[in-house]
């Protein structure tokens, strides 16, 4: 097992790089689901706004009103002077404020007139609060109807209670995106910026002075060689992707482990281990010296990471830089996590859609591994 143990030497005197790598990888995972939560945080929550009232009424469905409001926001009275409403609505001391008239029931509630409110221009939470009091005046318009009294309508609203945002299984339209998806959308550039790295240093190694030819004469046949070569890089290749896999797992606990399209997310990323791993050792057999390998690492993992859709999402490429993308195949990968994203339930057609792209990935590697035995080849025969 002398080459076995050579790879293994070799990785260990790199072991820096391949934590510097891993530290970068997970400190963008982090960044990222904090980002996620923050986003999906602010799409259901209710967001209290400053709400100013000038209640001239006094009544009990007025009161009830201010109440309502005050369940979600912070309500402030105010006097019913424009200079002292103005004020207040340029300080930003309020965003909104509700004048409440006489004779609120009749005019409002019985005969359905418009209620004078202020808005601060252009603020996006105006409609928020509308819909609210728009929804309290039907509901009280509807139980007075009914034959309740202001108290029994007032006591009926506040029991009502808001509706809950559900999310359908279905297609991306109505399905939240996993928060594990942006952590298996980057992680081709974990597996092509450590192996591209690791394997050009291993092979600039053993093609150091006479070292190739000492091991071509020795005793241990190339056949022998060369399975000790891909089991040290089978290795390598492993357990990368068990770190990565694990860390997806300890992050993400049941959301992950219990997702019915678990077991997709795992086998692509295991093909796209294989792939930058092929890769990987078809550009080492190109690099003559670190300088070369730098620039070629950091050309292969960033370009295809910027043109697949590993940092900027597929839907806000140009269409023209995606069919490019098409020729590589960290695009494929990135296509089977979009679809993934998409169910809850995978239906036929997403599967044959799945089972495609990963089958080009298969294809590349097949590519790249040919390529590589034809270099071999050629170098010898030379």
């Amino acid at each position: 097992m002398t080459v076995f143990k050579g790879y293994m030497k070799i990785l260990k005197k790199n072991i820096g790089l391949v934590i510097m790598y891993l530290i970068i990888f997970f400190s963008v995972a982090l960044a990222l689901q904090a980002a996620a939560g923050k986003e999906g945080s602010d799409s259901y929550q209710s967001k209290s706004v400053e709400i100013g009232t000038v209640d001239e009424d006094g009544g009990t469905l007025a009161q009830g009103l201010e109440d309502y409001l005050g369940k979600i926001h912070h309500i402030t009275m105010l006097e019913n002077d424009r200079e002292v409403l103005q004020e207040n609505l340029f300080y930003r001391n309020v965003e909104y404020i509700v004048q409440i008239p006489e004779n609120f029931v009749q005019s409002c509630i019985l005969d359905s007139e418009r209620l004078k409110v202020t808005k601060v221009p252009g603020s996006y939470t105006s409609y928020y609060v509308d819909q609210q009091i728009n929804s309290y005046l039907s509901m009280a318009r509807t139980y007075l109807a009914a034959g309740l009294s202001q108290e029994e309508a007032v006591d009926a609203i506040a029991a009502e209670k808001h509706s809950e945002v559900q999310t359908l299984a279905g297609t991306s339209e109505n399905v939240t995106k996993p928060g594990y998806l942006y952590y298996f959308r980057y992680l081709p550039y974990l597996f092509l910026g450590v192996f591209c790295y690791v394997m050009g240093y291993i092979l600039m190694a053993f093609r150091q002075g006479d070292i190739q030819r000492r091991m071509e004469a020795s005793a241990v046949s190339v056949r022998r060689q060369s399975i000790e070569g891909l089991l040290a890089m089978g290795v390598m290749g492993l357990v990368l992707w068990g770190v990565g896999i694990a860390g997806a797992g300890i992050m993400y606990g049941k959301a992950f482990w219990k997702s019915q399209t678990l077991g997709y997310y795992i086998l692509n990323s295991l093909i796209m281990m294989a792939v930058a791993l092929s890769l990987s050792y078809l550009v080492g057999m190109f690099v003559k010296n670190s300088n070369m390998l730098s620039g070629l690492a950091n050309v292969i993992s960033l370009g295809m990471c910027f043109l697949c859709g590993v940092f900027v999402p597929m839907n806000v490429m140009d269409k023209k830089v995606l069919k490019v993308s098409q020729f590589l195949p960290v695009y494929w990968y990135e296509q089977v996590n979009e679809l993934l994203s998409e169910y809850t339930t995978l239906t036929d057609k997403a599967k044959e859609q799945i089972h495609m792209a990963m089958g080009i990935e298969v294809l590349f590697v097949v590519v790249f591994v040919c390529l590589t035995l034809t270099v071999v080849k050629y170098k010898r025969q030379k």
